[in-house]
């Protein structure tokens, strides 16, 4: 029989993982893109001042992931991680319980930065706890978490808002994070400290070729079109007319696709390259972007939510995977500026997609504008490949 309580078991490692991820990214960051279509419904906050809360929550989980790249001891990343998941639950039951603005500006600040520890410390302790030959394959295992973790808050979030309302989702929410928590908490830890080599690189200004300047713009791109609908999908859907009941099915298809396409996309750099499979996901998602903007079927929605979901894990897995292996021994920098970029294109997106929405009465030039920056991430990419003559 399997012991589920074994610190060093790869299965319980990997569970562990993905039950973080659940209290990372499916209740503290994206509850919230489930919960927006009807807490707008009972104005218990405008359009715009939704726009502020989600940019601030970017602007709190850049902050922890830069942060947290410069972490070397690994007991700091164990209590740094502890104290994300204290703080994923608490921020999250705020929201319940308390509909001062003040506070819930404060405690989305607080949940981005929490969520962040989950993700990045978190990821880095499954990746040193894991004990697989192949740990890129195991980490593709762990990284459909996110997915899971999309499909499973949403589902609980509606079920509870079948019967009851928006604050009973959130304490919900809060309650099932605090319940599963404990085994992330004892299972992501070492009974002894751990010894890492503990090497300085020099900042080395000849990395930022001009190959990878398109490369971290282009994430820069990637982080803009990931933002808009990671935070107002389902808002847009509800906003077609006839789409009204179908809002919620759109975030429900973007969790199922998103489980198993970080394994699908890394299988396809490695045999056709990463530049290529970039552009390839990248494009994709500028077809799910428009999507909405042209058709106005249950059809359309769900290959909306489907092609987002499909694309936005996997980009973040393919970029990270391609910048550590161009940044060969400097791979801090490097993960730095990407992930300082992209963070930019978070914070910044939900703000411009609040202006056009409420100047042109809809969603539809928010997401010509999210598709065109795509796009020309795309292009930028396009001529990167010009300048450099391999293609990892």
């Amino acid at each position: 029989m399997h012991n589920f309580f074994d610190k060093n078991s790869n299965f319980n490692i990997i569970l562990a993982g993905i039950i973080k991820l659940f209290i990372g990214v499916g209740i503290a960051r994206f509850a919230y893109t489930t919960l927006l279509p009807n807490m707008l419904d009972n104005q218990v906050l405008t359009l715009t001042f939704s726009g502020i809360l989600a940019s601030i929550n970017y602007v709190g989980y850049l902050s922890g992931a830069i942060f947290s790249i410069f972490i070397k001891s690994f007991q700091t990343k164990v209590n740094l991680f502890r104290f994300g998941v204290v703080f994923c639950i608490l921020t999250t039951i705020i929201l319940g319980i308390t509909t001062n603005e003040t506070i819930w500006l404060i405690s989305r600040l607080i949940a981005g930065f929490a969520s962040a520890m989950l993700l990045v410390v978190g990821a880095a302790i499954v990746m040193v706890k894991l004990n697989y030959e192949n740990k890129t394959k195991a980490m593709g295992l762990y990284f459909m978490g996110i997915g899971i973790a999309l499909a499973s808050s949403d589902l609980i979030s509606r079920y509870i808002l079948d019967s009851f309302n928006w604050q009973t989702s959130w304490i919900v929410l809060s309650v099932v994070g605090s319940l599963l928590a404990f085994y992330p908490l004892y299972i992501l830890s070492f009974d002894k400290d751990v010894k890492t080599k503990n090497e300085k690189h020099p900042f080395d200004t000849s990395l930022f070729t001009p190959f990878v300047i398109l490369l971290i713009f282009a994430y820069f791109t990637e982080g803009i079109g990931f933002v808009i609908q990671g935070t107002f999908l389902p808002t847009i859907i509800k906003s077609i007319e006839g789409m009204e009941d179908y809002a919620a099915l759109s975030w429900l298809a973007v969790g199922l696709a998103g489980i198993p396409s970080s394994i699908i996309w890394m299988r396809l750099a490695h045999k056709y390259g990463s530049v290529n499979i970039i552009i390839i996901a990248m494009s994709l998602q500028v077809i799910g972007i428009l999507i909405p903007t042209i058709f106005t079927s249950l059809i359309a929605s769900l290959l909306s939510g489907i092609l987002y979901g499909v694309t936005f894990v996997g980009l973040v897995a393919l970029f990270m995977n391609f910048g550590g292996k161009i940044a060969y021994k400097n791979p801090v920098v490097l993960m730095g500026a990407l992930t300082t970029a992209y963070g930019i294109g978070q914070v910044t997106a939900p703000l411009y997609a609040v202006y056009l929405t409420q100047k042109f009465g809809s969603y539809d030039y928010t997401l010509y504008l999210t598709a065109f920056m795509v796009f020309i991430g795309v292009i930028a990419l396009l001529f990167a490949k010009r300048l450099k003559s391999y293609i990892l």
